[in-house]
């Protein structure tokens, strides 16, 4: 049975017998262990008179209130004061009675020291019992990378915890200035490139990553090397995450697809976004997509006037509709279940809350489903977008922002074609009337609804194998949180017109992507795990594009956020091949005109049909 020192009782009765034992080992060490006769009646008078006002101290100094597994610095000084107040209380007491008749100075000083010591170094050596001699039997041997600030929290937590899984062994560090250095009795041994010779050495279990501050390219070298050695491996939150929280055990997590896309995540100004969007009301449409519930969320921190969510999916709806309950009691908002292509039920919505601004995100996204369904794609993306901007222009909104993708840029597919005649779209309504029209464009959302992670995370799960379209297919990606943070960044400083661009940094290869979920997931590829590769699926290009040569790119003064400013087309052909498309659109619904008429709106569109 396991001694457990939780009862606040017990530790008073303990500090009860080290104060008698200091008070008497005081008297036998001033009187050379031969204490007079009535020197000893004197001690045995006053014991209960130190023990009682000494304790008392005690208790109102707030020694009880510290668990004796935690006891640290703070926890001595506390005690050296509580000692020093009860010194000063008895010596001031017993001069005042007796000017200290039977009790030497000297009994009063080493007294001092001896309850100190008596007191003090009992909850020490419990604490070094548990984080030593208790955890050793149960945690798993654990090699931390980073011997900084978070490496040394970490290890701090794991010793301070009896009920840690993990017994951290030795540090690694690529500070060569650390090598060799002790921190909390655990020596750095070596740098990011010894990992491995280091589990097998020392019979590591598992690699607990402490650098919150790591740059992508350093966790993909870091990953590589804790991949080698087929064990598992854990890394704290980054350094957003942790914000408001402290660095524990606790906070330790699988390492994710996201923390080794090799780009920095964006970090954008909140304020600004906050004042731009406060005490407003937003009307988010496709509020209950991946992208539009996101948004929803983000926007609610801030604390809108009225938060309008517009979506035809009732199950989304009714999703979202009870996080926000859970998460933001106090938001004002209202659900609203409807299609963007019900112009009668846009209209009645719009003049109904008065928005002013709009984030414009309903649309059909899937590439390969929409090659075949190409009247459901004009459909939703290019007459919703229109039913949805006129509505606003009709209610006097201030703010249209446009929610597009990189696959607009020289679309080879009809959903790229629709998105770019929505971009296209909102830029000549912007020339005519006060609401100000704006586009997102950026590249793929990481675990968005149909989006190749959580396809390839279900295809992992069931055993494989991972399909993967071609070799040397890449794409752009951010998070859900960035996509959204860039489209309120970039409603707050649009002027109107403008289609504003993520700095995406480098394309990551789908192959890649495959291989190294396959390794987060603890399999090895194309051996556990097969990546089948099945060739390109129609209308999905090679490499995507996030902006036209003509663009005339250029840097809006916020990090990683830029501004392609799109050339002019001709207004009237615009709107003469626009209303034609939609004709056909609503009357024969035939995919070859339908195309062909698509091909005179968006002339980048590159398809075998606009030639002919």
């Amino acid at each position: 049975m396991k001694i457990k020192f939780r009862s606040r009782t017990t530790i008073f009765i303990h500090d009860l017998i080290m104060v008698l034992l200091a008070w008497w080992a005081a008297y036998w060490l001033r009187f050379n262990f031969a204490i007079p006769d009535d020197f000893v009646v004197s001690a045995w008078q006053l014991q209960f008179f130190v023990a009682a006002s000494q304790s008392t101290i005690f208790w109102l100094l707030g020694l009880y209130r510290g668990i004796w597994r935690f006891s640290s610095l703070p926890d001595l000084f506390r005690i050296l004061k509580a000692v020093l107040v009860g010194v000063v209380f008895i010596g001031l007491s017993l001069f005042f009675y007796d000017r200290l008749a039977g009790v030497p100075g000297a009994v009063l000083v080493l007294y001092v020291f001896l309850s100190l010591v008596f007191v003090s170094v009992p909850r020490f050596c419990y604490r070094f019992w548990k984080e030593s001699v208790l955890k050793e039997s149960d945690g798993q041997r654990a090699l931390i990378v980073g011997a900084g600030v978070a490496g040394e929290m970490l290890v701090r937590d794991l010793q301070g915890d009896h009920t840690s899984k993990f017994i951290p062994i030795a540090f690694v560090d690529d500070n060569l200035t650390k090598r060799r250095c002790e921190i909390r009795g655990v020596r750095v041994l070596g740098q990011v490139a010894d990992i491995a010779r280091l589990v097998d050495e020392l019979n590591i279990a598992v690699v607990l990553i402490a650098i919150p501050s790591a740059t992508d390219a350093q966790m993909r070298v870091i990953v590589n090397h804790c991949e080698r050695c087929h064990i598992p491996f854990l890394t704290l939150p980054s350094l957003k995450e942790m914000l408001s929280c402290q660095v524990s055990g606790g906070t330790l997590r699988d390492v994710s697809i996201k923390d080794i896309l090799g780009r920095e995540p964006i970090r954008l100004n909140w304020t600004a976004i906050s004042e731009s969007l406060k005490d407003k009301c937003i009307l988010v449409t496709g509020g209950g997509g991946s992208i539009g519930s996101e948004l929803c969320k983000q926007v609610a921190r801030i604390n809108p006037r009225l938060l309008i969510i517009y979506d035809q999916s009732e199950f989304n709806l009714f999703r979202l509709d009870t996080e926000l309950k859970s998460v933001f009691p106090l938001l004002n908002y209202e659900a609203v279940l409807g299609d963007v292509t019900d112009k009668a039920a846009v209209e009645r919505c719009f003049q109904r809350y008065r928005p002013d601004v709009v984030f414009h995100a309903a649309a059909y996204k899937h590439v390969p489903l929409l090659e075949k369904q190409i009247q459901q794609a004009v459909a939703n993306n290019i007459l919703g977008t229109r039913i949805v901007a006129e509505a606003a222009i009709a209610a006097e909104v201030d703010r249209f922002v446009l929610i597009s993708t990189d696959k607009a840029v020289n679309p080879e597919n009809v959903m790229g074609a629709t998105k770019r005649a929505a971009e296209m779209l909102c830029q000549h309504l912007n020339n005519c009337h006060s609401t100000r029209f704006m586009t997102v464009r950026f590249g793929n959302v990481l675990d968005s609804a149909g989006s190749v992670v959580p396809v390839f995370r279900d295809q992992i799960k069931a055993g494989g194998p991972v399909t993967v379209t071609h070799r040397e297919v890449s794409r752009y990606f951010m998070t859900i949180p960035e996509a959204c943070q860039l489209i309120m960044k970039a409603e707050t400083i649009g002027k109107g017109g403008e289609i504003f661009v993520l700095d995406m940094g480098e394309p990551v290869k789908i192959a890649y992507l495959a291989e190294q979920m396959i390794l987060l997931s603890g399999k090895q590829p194309n051996v556990d795990i097969a990546i089948e590769y099945i060739g390109l699926r129609p209308g999905e290009k090679m490499h995507e594009e996030l902006f036209y040569k003509n663009e005339a790119l250029m840097g809006t003064g916020y990090e990683k956020l830029l501004l392609a400013k799109a050339p002019e087309y001709d207004s009237e052909v615009f709107w003469a091949a626009l209303n034609q498309l939609l004709a056909v659109c609503a009357e024969s619904g035939e995919a070859i005109a339908l195309e062909r008429n698509l091909c005179q709106v968006v002339p980048e569109l590159k398809r075998t049909l606009c030639n002919h």
